[in-house]
């Protein structure tokens, strides 16, 4: 039997999962956690907890949707030990082909209506790219060009909860829980990497993070590199031997004032269709104006700037800390590997329901997200097992569909009218299908008890 056989897949699965529950600190919640799991990977549509024990118990739901309600929202076990365990487990699979490269610090949104979910606040909503009411998540992701995984994931809280004290109590806001902007999240979760002994990447970053000059100093102050993206209105100071003190201006003018020579095309990676290039130059700068206390001068930096052909301006700034004599083209193969975060996100709402909990708390929440990432570090293990020979996919494990008859708390009665006259449609079976036939069951509930039912996911 091959490694990609239904029984391989499925033992593999259920040795992960028994790794797991050493994270949470009791027996009783090894079922819960092992259904969760199954759970997120095998549930058709939205991944809430009502539709994933139709899935995982299709003879007990209420049963189940109650165990698995209490093990997500109200179990204390901790979330900064399970992602720990995820990582453990799945860094051997992440680094087989390379070592890490990069940390990646960035956020993501989730819109939500009403105001009681924990920390649903109108704010930038990345997802629907405006002003919403949403949530939105700090985290922290290892990365290297084969592929990237979450190790942090921390809900912003913005002050209209942190100072309501009856919000707070309504959603469970420890009382340890005070305010801190996104850039303070995310220097607190690498921080805390460091102290793990995860190892360290060059740190990368959007414009959001990037310009904040406080959040790169301490980062510098700690021993790690950056590439930070940054706004075109940044001012810097070019290096210059005929000029000692060259005037500051802002990155897009000193972009445009640059030579034609200056700029090269470079080509960084494989897009879809084609490959993926684009001009650009660098130039050494400083980027603050007088030496901090204890320093003999201002270090140098490298400022990184794209600028296709055929825009009118240049279209993205980054400052970099990276050796001054790495290759145009490899500081640009780095920059552009925060693509990686925005294929997880993508990868981790779609596939695995990130976004889907219902609850309103902030045990919930986080424990949600925790396990959403959990159930993705599995499917990263199986994708890093295929060969460079073989396609990049996902073994493929079969998708379990709900049973017949099952309807979602809320849901119009599909039954008939009382009068066979007006019964103009059939009322149709939610989810198609019914899972009382054993050949039906997807491949991991035939072959072990630990994986109930698992995904069948394409990670490209």
């Amino acid at each position: 039997m091959g490694i990609w056989s239904g029984t391989a897949i499925a033992d593999r699965f259920a040795g992960y999962v028994d790794e797991l529950t050493k994270a949470i600190g009791h027996a009783d919640r090894a079922a819960p956690l092992r259904d969760y799991c199954s759970g997120l990977l095998a549930t058709e549509g939205r991944r809430s907890v009502e539709p994933m024990a139709a899935v995982t118990a299709p003879a007990r739901v209420s049963a189940q949707h109650q165990k698995l309600l209490h093990f997500v929202a109200n179990a204390p076990w901790s979330d900064e030990q399970m992602l720990a365990k995820v990582r453990e487990l799945v860094m051997p699979s992440l680094t087989r082909a390379g070592p890490i490269e990069a940390w990646i610090i960035d956020d993501t949104s989730f819109p939500k209506k009403g105001r009681h979910s924990v920390g649903v606040h109108h704010q930038y909503c990345g997802q629907l790219g405006k002003q919403a009411n949403c949530q939105v998540a700090v985290t922290l992701s290892i990365a290297n060009h084969h592929g990237s995984l979450p190790i942090a994931y921390r809900l912003y809280l913005p002050r209209a909860w942190t100072d309501d004290r009856s919000r707070r109590a309504e959603a469970h806001v420890p009382p340890s829980v005070r305010f801190k902007t996104k850039p303070q999240l995310a220097l607190e979760q690498i921080r805390a990497a460091l102290m793990a002994g995860v190892a360290p990447g060059v740190v990368l970053m959007d414009a959001s993070y990037g310009t904040n000059s406080v959040l790169r100093q301490a980062i510098t102050d700690l021993g790690l590199r950056y590439v930070a993206a940054i706004i075109s209105t940044v001012k810097v100071s070019p290096v210059r031997e005929d000029d000692p003190k060259p005037r500051r201006v802002s990155v897009e003018a000193l972009a445009r004032s640059l030579a034609k020579r200056a700029w090269r095309t470079v080509t960084w990676r494989d897009g879809s269709n084609t490959k993926l290039k684009s001009r650009f130059a660098r130039v050494r700068v400083r980027v603050r104006e007088r030496p901090r206390r204890g320093e003999a001068h201002i270090a140098e930096e490298t400022l990184l700037i794209e600028w296709p052909k055929d825009e009118a301006a240049p279209t993205k700034y980054w400052l970099a800390t990276t050796a001054e004599d790495v290759s145009l083209r490899d500081l640009v193969d780095l920059a552009k590997l925060r693509w990686r975060i925005e294929r997880d996100y993508q990868d981790l709402k779609q596939e695995i329901g990130l976004g889907h909990y219902e609850g309103r708390t902030w045990r919930g929440f986080h424990h949600h997200g925790t396990l959403s990432i959990a159930a993705y570090g599995f499917l990263i293990s199986e994708r890093e097992r295929i060969p460079p020979s073989q396609p990049h996919r996902a073994a493929a494990i079969e998708k379990s569909t709900l049973p017949g008859g099952y309807r979602p708390r809320g849901a119009p009665d599909p039954a008939a009218a009382p009068r066979s006259q007006f019964d103009c449609h059939h009322p149709s079976q939610a989810g198609g299908g019914d899972c009382s036939d054993p050949a039906a069951m997807p491949v991991l509930l035939q072959t072990s008890q630990a994986a109930q039912q698992a995904a069948k996911l394409v990670i490209q």
